[in-house]
């Protein structure tokens, strides 16, 4: 502990040599329990801000973490812990996993600015039989081909979002008819289920807040008590005595009732 001194000095107090320290107990020695963080990792394409702003809105005791993996990682996180789920590109090897398969992508064609497509909106896999078609893998992934793309070596078949998000200069993307479409889904390791990762996983999959499927809206909720009656106890009023017996002829005719002066 640090005392002030005139002078503006400070010193330690230093126990002294028949006073033994006091050991903290073992609650207090005991570190707490980290605060629980959700982090998903995402595959170039995929573009999670409307999934965020929903679960900011809905779950505001746990924060969100995301970062972008490469398609040859995407597995790879939830192995490692690096991620609690991870938005995928389909095929995937399913072993321990739970897979949810979200959309299909729209496949586009990627070649050098000034080729040929450039005037098409939309081009056949059929009429690019004579192209080269290089292979995105081999060439270290989308972005590293689009570059050699763009150097006139060939051409090569992207998802349109991917396409969109790397966006290299001098080379030009059409719509592709007659080529398969790839496919986004959801993963998580199966044992690592829980309520919070339920809950991601119905907003991902559109389900709104009072969804009787949301865990968040299964938790009971407090019954409201109800509210004091202000109008105090009931008061009876006193009976009138019938001044005229009952008209038996009423709605028929003129009643026997006989008119006053006024």
């Amino acid at each position: 502990m640090l005392q002030g001194y005139p002078g503006g000095r400070y010193c330690e107090d230093v126990p002294a040599d028949n006073e033994s320290p006091q050991n903290p107990s073992p609650s207090e020695s005991t570190e707490e329990e980290a605060p629980r963080v959700l982090r998903f990792a995402y595959v170039a394409g995929v573009t999670p801000g409307k999934w965020i702003r929903r679960w900011e809105e809905r779950v505001l005791d746990i924060p969100l973490q995301s970062f972008m993996s490469d398609d040859g990682a995407q597995l790879q996180v939830l192995r490692d812990g690096s991620a609690d789920l991870s938005f995928v590109r389909l095929p995937v090897e399913r072993e321990g996993l739970s897979v949810i398969p979200l959309y299909e992508e729209q496949p586009v064609v990627v070649a050098p600015k000034g080729h040929e497509i450039s005037v098409f909106e939309e081009v056949a896999l059929a009429d690019l039989a004579q192209e080269t078609f290089l292979d995105v893998a081999e060439l270290g992934g989308a972005e590293m081909a689009m570059q050699v793309v763009a150097s006139g070596a060939g051409l090569i078949i992207l998802p349109m979002s991917v396409a969109r998000h790397f966006n290299v200069k001098d080379t030009v993307a059409r719509r592709l008819t007659g080529a398969p479409a790839t496919e986004i889904a959801v993963a998580w390791l199966s044992d690592s289920t829980d309520e919070i990762i339920e809950e991601f996983i119905g907003i991902v999959r559109g389900r709104t807040a009072q969804s009787s499927r949301q865990p968040s809206a299964q938790q009971e909720k407090p019954k409201k008590e109800p509210k004091p009656d202000r109008r105090g106890p009931a008061v009876k009023k006193p009976k009138v005595a019938q001044r005229y017996a009952p008209n038996p002829d009423k709605g028929r005719g003129k009643g026997s009732r006989k008119k006053g002066k006024r």
